[in-house]
């Protein structure tokens, strides 16, 4: 994105509120929790969120480009909270409200939403020149619309605009349809449906699954005279349609994340403006998208700290099973409250059948399953060159995708020994025909009690046979391959 030509963000902006605290009780007069309140966040919400996440989690961290947001502010102390959490942001330019912004309060009890109250609002004034200049300006434009007006007052503008100029728009049910020519609306899965339901029948319904979320995005984009639809899907990701697709594409989230979903929807959004800003097509857009909201939820989305204690220059990824840390507090974990942790360990250059039966057995002996994987060097020393046949962040990868396997732990020694005396497994499992004898492992388990456990592999799988059999002979290709995972 050129420096001189900003992301301009357009909508309305709301106060978020939560109240945190304990809810350990009913009220004596009614049969309602009583909250015991600890301490209260605020955060700008809406059109004022998108803004500060378009800024946060750049695709390039080398460009800064300036961040504007178009919005409608008001003269109420709620008015002035949103003005000082958003000053150091975003450049703000003001529409005038006459009433004051939407606060929305959430009482949460360890985490938890127990109820959401709503206040204020009110009408948006005329629009200014100096708002007409900084649209007239923009390389891209986000249009976060929760229907409370900025974006109906500013429809002829953006009309205009979305013939020369790329425009995102983030609808809401209570919104505007998106102006012709946008070049993507993201609507959630719900938002979609509800449009359908009422426009096109024929592609509503109950259908949750992607063929049917998929032809209502092709039929939304049509209507709306957008370029795509890129419909949200929460956890399970996004797909992207054009007008008149039968075939829409489905971008999975890269991994399975927990956590509040709140504003992730305006991550979705703000990260699709941004890299559609920095020169990605709609596709490269959305997969960007479905990656950084996927890590904005399992960073801790709107309440993660980095976030409001200063704005990071990179967004904060999905936490990964690969790291040696991960893979000893859940050791640690697990023996806390009294359970089996098990480990195993090799190479898993090509995993075959004969692998994924011995982790799922693995597993079901405890409570845990730890992969202790050789990495690249490891493997080159132990089997030569050539080796390995899969690289390590393919192969953790492969591994990360099995439910069996619960962590991972890369290793770069020739054997797993000083892993294991930091992970101490109750059960050591290893595949094929090994001998107790032939494990350099088995001294070390006994340091602290454990056990190994020979799990054999299923009959004539075998990496040595699968890259026979690749090969199509006993050639350089199997030469130094044994069973060993």
């Amino acid at each position: 994105m050129p420096r001189n030509r900003p992301l301009v963000v357009v909508g309305d902006t709301l106060l978020d509120t939560d109240v945190e605290g304990q809810a350990s009780r009913l009220a004596p007069d009614a049969p309602a929790p009583v909250l015991d309140v600890s301490e209260e966040h605020n955060r700008p919400g809406g059109a004022g969120l998108a803004a500060t996440l378009a800024g946060t989690f750049p695709r390039d961290a080398a460009e800064h480009p300036e961040i504007v947001l178009v919005t409608a502010l008001g003269r109420s102390r709620s008015d002035q909270t949103v003005r000082d959490l958003l000053s150091s942001r975003v450049r703000l330019l003001e529409l005038p409200l006459r009433g004051s912004v939407p606060v929305k309060t959430r009482l949460c009890a360890e985490g938890r939403p127990l109820l959401r109250v709503d206040r204020g609002g009110g009408t948006v004034g005329p629009v200014t020149d100096e708002v007409r200049a900084a649209l007239a300006g923009a390389h891209t434009v986000l249009v976060s619309d929760y229907g409370r007006g900025v974006a109906a007052r500013l429809r002829a503008e953006l009309a205009v605009l979305a013939g020369h100029t790329q425009v995102v728009w983030d609808p809401h049910p209570r919104g505007e349809p998106p102006v012709p020519g946008v070049r993507l609306v993201t609507p959630s899965a719900a938002e979609a449906m509800a449009l359908c339901s009422e426009e096109h029948p024929e592609t509503g319904g109950d259908s949750d699954g992607l063929h049917g979320h998929g032809r209502r995005g092709a039929a939304l984009a049509a209507e709306w005279r957008s370029a795509a639809v890129a419909v949200t899907l929460g956890r399970r990701g996004a797909v992207l349609a054009r007008p008149g697709d039968e075939a829409p594409l489905y971008f999975p989230p890269s991994q399975e994340t927990e956590g509040d979903p709140c504003g992730a929807g305006d991550c979705f959004a703000a990260t699709a403006a941004r890299a559609l800003a920095d020169g990605a097509l709609p596709e490269e857009a959305t997969h960007e998208a479905v990656r950084q909201s996927g890590a904005f939820v399992a960073a801790g989305g709107v309440r993660n700290p980095a976030l409001w204690g200063g704005v990071p220059s990179s967004p904060p990824t999905v936490p990964q099973v690969t790291r040696t840390d991960d893979a000893r507090a859940l050791a640690a974990s697990v023996r806390a409250r009294g359970g089996t942790v098990v480990a195993t360990g090799g190479c898993f250059d090509l995993l075959h059948a004969g692998h994924v039966g011995m982790l799922q057995n693995a597993r079901r002996t405890g409570d845990c399953l730890i992969v202790c994987l050789n990495s690249d060097s490891s493997v080159r020393r132990l089997k030569g060159e050539g080796r390995p046949i899969t690289p390590e962040a393919d192969r953790v990868s492969v591994l990360a995708g099995l439910d069996c396997v619960d962590a991972i732990a890369v290793f770069d020694e020739n054997t797993p020994e000083r892993l294991l005396r930091e992970l101490r497994p109750h059960v050591w499992v290893k595949g094929g025909d090994y001998g107790t004898e032939r494990l350099p492992e088995a001294a070390t388990l006994e340091e602290w009690g454990g056990r190994v456990l020979l799990l054999p592999y299923l009959d004539g799988r075998s990496t040595t046979a699968l890259a026979r059999r690749a090969a199509g002979q006993h050639g350089t290709a199997a030469s130094g391959l044994e069973q060993s995972p």
